[in-house]
């Protein structure tokens, strides 16, 4: 079939190949137009434009699809079906109908849970053991539409929103071609919306660790936010006070303390116990505000900890 494609992030770009390496024929590539990117605000590419330059293909990157130019170049690329895989914006009613199989959305959990922009990260941070991908025929609602296929995928204690994601982006990209392989025989299932959950977009203001919480939920937390935005609390050491630490990984201890949350029960050369709400956290990786990331063996090194969660 001729298909269109439209994503962004580096999520997309395993499907994006699965395309291109299918008997179908990929006919034009909708992402996010160049954005400023890194301490020198570089005008820079998308992953998504980055990988379809490499394969010589059609590239469109309007600011939204709301125009009817834009509507009608869509249209004229005549396409059979449209491939959505974290595209970052709305397709109205117009496209969702314009190719003959309408528009399919390849979305990183097993719907109606985590419906939204980032439902990697929140199936970590709730515990989920399962997650998945959905081929979803899109309509107008958030991820509402009939469900066409369901992978799963087990989340393992280890995973960490990259690893996960990495995993997804590779059953994502199976799945989409295993339904165009039938899609004319298909018939999506209607989702059950009293079963439905969301997944907001996570900020930096989300990643502060509250050390009340237990060892198991923090350490969730800091897997969910891995690579971005990186869960983090102020630290304090025998060489400076209340800096900010980035946490990137952590293994909990299930033990009890009677330690107040956020005191270093445990400091080695190779090892950092901190207090929680309920068992302890080791830590494994961290990063100093400003400084380069290290293991927990480095960095204490360089530095005690004393006292992790105090404010300024």
């Amino acid at each position: 079939m001729r298909v269109i494609f439209a994503g962004t992030p580096e999520f997309s770009l395993g499907i994006l190949t699965a395309l291109v390496n299918s008997k179908h024929n990929v006919v034009g590539v909708y992402c996010q137009p160049d954005r400023p990117k890194g301490r020198g605000q570089v005008l820079s590419a998308c992953p998504v434009k980055q990988r379809a330059l490499a394969y010589n293909l059609k590239i469109l990157h309007p600011e939204h699809l709301k125009s009817q130019e834009t509507q009608n170049t869509l249209k004229n690329l005549g396409a059979e079906v449209m491939v959505v895989a974290a595209y970052g914006q709305l397709l109205p009613k117009s496209i969702l109908t314009t190719p003959k199989y309408g528009c399919l959305n390849v979305h990183a959990s097993l719907l109606p849970r985590w419906r939204g922009a980032a439902p990697i990260q929140h199936a970590i941070l709730a515990g989920d053991k399962t997650t998945g991908v959905s081929i979803m025929q899109m309509d107008e609602g958030l991820d509402t539409g009939g469900v066409l296929l369901k992978q799963t995928c087990a989340i393992a204690d280890t995973d960490s929103a990259q690893t996960l994601h990495n995993k997804l982006s590779i059953l994502g990209a199976n799945a989409i071609i295993k339904v165009l392989e039938d899609l004319p025989n298909l018939s999506p299932v209607a989702q059950n919306n009293k079963n439905a959950t969301y997944a907001k977009k996570l900020n930096k203001q989300d990643a502060w660790i509250d050390w009340g919480q237990s060892a198991q939920q923090i350490n969730q937390q800091i897997r969910a936010f891995n690579p971005y935005p990186i869960a983090q609390t102020y630290a304090t050491s025998d060489k400076f006070k209340n800096k900010v630490l980035r946490i990137l990984s952590a293994s909990v201890i299930a033990t009890n303390n009677h330690k107040q949350p956020g005191d270093i029960i445990s400091l080695t050369k190779g090892t950092c116990y901190v207090a929680t709400g309920n068992g302890l956290l080791s830590l494994e990786q961290v990063q100093l505000a400003g400084r380069k990331k290290s293991n927990i063996k480095d960095f204490n090194n360089a530095y005690t900890l004393t006292k992790l969660g105090e404010s300024k």
